[in-house]
């Protein structure tokens, strides 16, 4: 195995594996958000509010993958 086929092999793998738990949670998060508004349909806003945030923090950490892999294929 060559040293590019390793990078590129490894490059795979890491957004395979760093993007599945940000899916996950954003999954997650918006069953709970739907659970919340089911049983308090009052705290719309609130709830809106707090999934919204959650799912960025959540995105960003498949960005910060993004960021790793683009770091192993190019250097």
């Amino acid at each position: 195995m060559s040293l590019e086929m390793a990078k590129l092999f490894s490059a795979a793998l890491a957004i395979g594996l760093g993007v599945y738990g940000p899916a996950r949670a954003i999954g997650d998060i918006g069953k709970t958000a739907l659970e919340a508004l089911g049983r308090n349909p009052e705290a719309e806003s609130a709830i809106r509010t707090t999934m919204i945030l959650a799912i960025a923090f959540a995105e960003a950490v498949a960005i910060y993958v993004l960021v790793i892999v683009l770091i192993l294929k190019f250097v």
